[in-house]
């Protein structure tokens, strides 16, 4: 299975929606559309949602955390919400938790970042 992303942008919020699988043969794509989202739409905060993303490998983790760094240094939040089992472990074996933050779900998400949802 391949990697399905969704770009979504609300207010000053870009939602990433990833299904699929997350492996090295993808990262590369993801990280250049990523960018590029950032890029063309005015917004600052992100939302991930990982929520029918069946499997991440370590370049995968890495597209995340080049994209946190650089949100970061923007002086804006990514908020990673919805993980499946699958996925959590990565994060979780990563130490990737103690530096992003996690939602239950988007909405919760928005919250967080302060956008109504």
């Amino acid at each position: 299975m391949s990697l399905s992303v969704n770009f979504i942008v609300k207010e000053s919020v870009l939602l990433v929606r990833l299904e699929g699988e997350l492996d090295h043969h993808e990262a590369t794509n993801l990280r250049e559309e990523w960018q590029a989202q950032l890029a063309q739409n005015n917004v600052g905060h992100v939302i991930v949602n990982l929520e029918k993303l069946t499997f991440m490998d370590s370049s995968g983790l890495g597209v995340m955390l080049g994209r946190y760094k650089e949100i970061q240094a923007a002086g804006w939040e990514m908020v990673i919400c919805s993980v499946s089992p699958e996925v959590r472990r990565l994060f979780d074996l990563s130490g990737m938790f103690k530096i992003v933050r996690l939602a239950d779900n988007e909405d919760f998400a928005l919250h967080m970042l302060g956008v109504a949802s």
